[in-house]
């Protein structure tokens, strides 16, 4: 090695050793999770999940924090604002970092700059549901009653997923409804409990438990293939509308400028407790969600094609930023 080599190295080397030495001992303290959605949601059930194995495995509690409203501007905000030390963690969907972007003219945070990818956590469908006592008992009959009286018919949502599968039902299948806007879909749930909105496309960790209980009726599911949860359910697709799919998923993130080797122990981490018997029963198994899991940097990759992909279908939407 020559003397100039051999200076280089050393200076690479003293260079990296502040990050090393941040996530050899990473993490000494609470991590908090912070989740852009009400308790309930399948966001908060999945993030107390992966929170739980994470816990187990450093003996560092991780403290579920939701900050819901907004459309997870609130909770997205918080964690771009943060000390990129790896202590704050979004715990987050497509809704922040793939659709927000180009339903709103302009954002309190960037979905790329403000933020270091850590992992995929997990993917799936979603369920359109009814009230019992609406007229409706498949998705061709509703498609034939908000033809008939265009505009008459509402759903809500609480989340930008939920929204954009409302919106695409109405580009494909040519019909009119009202939409209804609520900080979660638990909260648009319980005003579809009540009656006070006819239908909503939620995830299946919100509605299916409704359905099973027979407060809600499922109509049909966004995903290209039936939910091992509720077989006896069509896929929307199979229902009347040909072609039409709407999935969602979840992903965690650090602030920007988080130190690499600290995204990287996360990613192991979180990759971990994704992958455990205990999440698998508590979570993924339950509510139907595939278990999807990445490097930061394929992280990175797939947000940047789902962007594109929310971007084309928001414009076919004729949906226009507010």
């Amino acid at each position: 090695m020559t003397r100039f080599h051999a200076i280089a190295f050393a200076a690479a080397a003293i260079a990296l050793a502040p990050a090393l030495a941040q996530a050899d001992g990473f993490p000494d303290k609470n991590i908090t999770f912070v989740v852009p959605f009400a308790a309930g949601t399948a966001t908060d059930q999945i993030a107390r999940a992966i929170g739980n194995g994470v816990a187990a495995e450093t003996k560092q509690a991780v403290i579920i924090d939701n900050k819901a409203g907004a459309n997870g501007f609130i909770a997205a905000q918080n964690v771009a604002k943060a000390t990129p030390d790896g202590y704050t963690v979004l715990i987050t969907t497509n809704t922040t970092h793939a659709a927000n972007e180009h339903l709103f003219k302009k954002l309190p945070y960037d979905p790329v700059k403000d933020f270091a990818p850590i992992t995929a956590l997990g993917k799936g469908g979603q369920v359109m549901v009814v009230n019992p006592s609406f007229p409706a008992k498949t998705v061709a009959e509703f498609i034939a009653l908000a033809k008939k009286e265009p505009g008459k018919y509402s759903f809500g949502s609480g989340s930008s997923s939920s929204r954009m599968a409302g919106e695409l039902l109405q580009q494909m299948a040519g019909i009119k409804l009202l939409h209804v806007p609520y900080k979660s879909n638990t909260l648009a749930v319980t005003d579809l409990l009540g009656g006070q909105i006819n239908m909503m496309i939620t995830d299946t960790a919100t509605g299916l438990p409704q359905v099973k209980a027979g407060k809600l009726r499922a109509l049909g599911v966004s995903s290209n293939k039936r939910s091992p949860l509720a077989p006896d359910v069509p896929t929307i697709a199979e229902a009347g509308v040909k072609g039409y799919e709407m999935g969602y998923w979840f992903a965690a993130y650090a602030p920007a400028k988080t130190p690499a080797a600290v995204v990287k122990r996360l990613n192991e981490l979180l990759v971990r407790a994704a992958r455990t018997e205990a999440a698998k029963t508590a979570f993924y198994e339950p509510t139907g969600t595939e278990v999807f899991t990445s490097s930061p940097e394929e992280m990175a990759k797939f947000q940047a094609g789902e962007s594109q992909k929310w971007g084309s279908i928001v414009k076919a939407a004729g949906i226009e930023a507010e």
